[in-house]
């Protein structure tokens, strides 16, 4: 079953067409890497799904809702959970503290947030879930980047999502870090069923870890399927991996 069907999204900024024709879908517990060089129209397209920015022409499809043009806060309550290239999280309050108002929110209780931080059942179980549950009590501003990743991820999935859209999740990572996020990306997405759409640029993570590889070059899809077959797409390796790196 698809979560998400993107259907000739289109996106341009004055003469210049950065996203055009581009239709795609994510199953259900399936990872889609969208990779491309710069200027490809990822971010464009990857913040047109997000709600972001409006798009031109297309259509939008959360299991079957049309979700084009929705803002972000109402995707979120729809089921879309996102995290950002520069992990984001309140570095004043706790690991706990952070993935309960996380909680809150996607429950409609933010109001309370801030004068009752009980330990619930939920929240403890995306502390385990995420490996921060022994990290509960520290300030997020304590932590090391790798594991504020980890807090990012748990505060995406508190509101359950159907969908994640992950901008760039291993940037400033250490490379065993960078697997170890996204081994746990891959676990619970398998386990919970949640499709996965990603931007990343080390390619030995999109190759290793994403079900599909979605290749954009000049605002349109050039390659898509599983990653052997785009590593070896003659175009792919000609606008982006280079011959070296796809024979690596």
């Amino acid at each position: 079953m698809n979560i998400l069907a993107v259907r000739n999204l289109s996106k341009a900024f004055g003469g210049v067409q950065a996203v055009r024709d581009v239709s795609f879908s994510v199953a259900a517990g399936e990872l889609l890497a969208m990779i491309g060089p710069n200027g490809a129209g990822k971010t464009t397209c990857f913040n047109l799904v997000g709600g972001q920015l409006p798009p031109d022409a297309g259509e939008l499809f959360l299991e079957e809702r049309n979700i084009l043009g929705r803002p972000p806060r109402e995707l979120c309550r729809l089921g879309v959970g996102r995290t950002f290239q520069v992990a984001a999280a309140f570095i004043s309050m706790t690991v706990r503290e952070n993935v309960q108002v996380a909680v809150l929110a996607g429950e409609q209780r933010l109001n309370s947030a801030f004068s009752t931080f009980e330990r619930n059942d939920k929240t403890e179980q995306i502390l385990l879930q995420v490996g921060m549950d022994a990290q509960a009590d520290r300030l997020c501003a304590e932590l090391a980047y790798g594991d504020l990743k980890r807090v990012e991820l748990a505060i995406a999935l508190a509101s359950r999502p159907r969908l994640l859209l992950m901008d760039e999740p291993t940037a400033g990572m250490a490379p065993a870090e960078r697997h170890g996020l996204m081994a746990l990306v891959k676990e619970i997405a398998k386990e919970k069923g949640i499709s996965v759409l990603f931007t990343e640029h080390d390619m030995d993570v999109v190759f290793q870890y994403a079900d599909r590889v979605m290749v954009l070059s000049e605002g349109e899809i050039i390659a898509q399927g599983n990653p052997a077959d785009v590593r070896a797409d003659p175009r792919v390796r000609r606008v982006y991996l280079g011959e070296e790196a796809a024979h690596a």
